[in-house]
């Protein structure tokens, strides 16, 4: 990693950020969840879509509709879940980074 020079000629020290092993796996396994929870909120929205298009499965794809919708809503628990699991590992340490899930 590089440093940049200031005006003055001295040189910045680089950015050394310390990550926890439980908080790199904390992270992981929440991803891998919020992850599952999308795959599943797509697919009862794709097989809804798909039994629109017969009138005897209409009723089903309602109720598809409302468990993708619940699924939607599942996300940000996920999130806060997370945030809350890390806050009592570290207090002290930023719950969210810029490529947040």
């Amino acid at each position: 990693m590089s440093t940049n020079p200031d005006t003055s000629g001295d040189r910045k020290p680089p950015l050394v950020l310390h990550i926890g092993r439980e908080e790199l796996i904390i992270r992981q396994r929440y991803e891998v969840v919020s992850i599952l929870n999308d795959i599943l909120t797509g697919g009862w929205f794709l097989v809804g879509s798909v039994l629109f298009f017969y009138p005897a499965h209409e009723h089903l794809a309602i109720w598809l509709f409302v468990i993708g919708s619940v699924e939607m809503l599942i996300r940000p628990v996920i999130r806060l879940a997370r945030r809350v699991h890390l806050r009592r590992l570290n207090p002290a340490i930023p719950t969210e980074t810029a490529r947040d899930f």
